[in-house]
């Protein structure tokens, strides 16, 4: 099992803190694990506190009247789940789900906000990680309304080669299901997506690993929003 400091260390929460900083907020963190497919917390449920990844990954997610699921974002080690409702002082506005078996650390609110009063450093963390989860809902907003889904699908695959640091060779983490919940779309229409993209010779696939072969035109595809006819 990782320890705590090192994990603490490693998030886009706390990384770069100071040492004695990291130390008092490794005092307020609470182990916990979560199995396969075990909720986290449900929508609707009183923001408590947040958690941040150790190991694993978590599925955040809406239920849709007609009972549809859509996927809000995948999180995985080093981020975090809930801070925004938690800082808000309101409710969680989502679901969280175990994606596969994970060690979390929670962090309850009222110690945090007691902890972090004085830390201006810790503050502006923070305040950066709150705006980027803006920028994330902005992107994700804009690709569902606005680019057909082989556009959405060039975005996550760029995405993707950004996030693993590889230029041409990534890794799908979740499965296809998911991707496609991800991507406001069902199976059958990714499947085509998919299929289109190796027919034109942007990508390769085998198995959960994809290659990108012409990353020029999958960027094209990603900022114009449509298929190429």
């Amino acid at each position: 099992m990782k320890k705590a400091r090192d994990i603490l260390l490693k998030s886009r929460l706390f990384g770069g803190l100071p040492e004695e900083h990291t130390a008092e907020i490794e005092k307020i963190a609470v182990n916990k694990y979560f199995n396969k497919g075990e909720i986290i917390f449900y929508d609707g449920d009183e923001g408590v506190g947040f958690y941040l990844v150790a190991a694993g990954s978590v599925s955040v997610y809406k239920i849709s009247p007609e009972g549809k699921e859509q996927i809000l974002h995948i999180v995985k080690e080093g981020d975090t789940i809930g801070a925004v409702p938690v800082f808000s002082g309101k409710s969680f506005p989502a679901n969280a789900r175990a994606i596969s078996k994970s060690h979390l650390l929670f962090f309850d609110r009222k110690k945090f906000i007691q902890l972090i009063k004085n830390k201006p450093s810790l503050t502006m963390n923070i305040l950066a990680l709150l705006s980027m989860r803006l920028r994330e809902f902005t992107i994700q907003v804009e690709n569902l309304s606005l680019k057909e889904i082989p556009s959405r699908l060039a975005a996550y695959l760029l995405y993707l080669s950004q996030e693993q640091g590889s230029k041409d060779l990534i890794k799908l983490n979740i499965s296809k299901v998911q991707l496609a919940n991800l991507l406001g779309t069902g199976p059958e229409s990714l499947s085509r997506a998919l299929g289109n993209m190796k027919s034109k010779n942007l990508i390769e696939e085998k198995g959960a690993n994809i290659r990108l072969i012409n990353r020029g035109m999958l960027e094209k595809l990603s900022e114009n929003g449509k298929d190429f006819r």
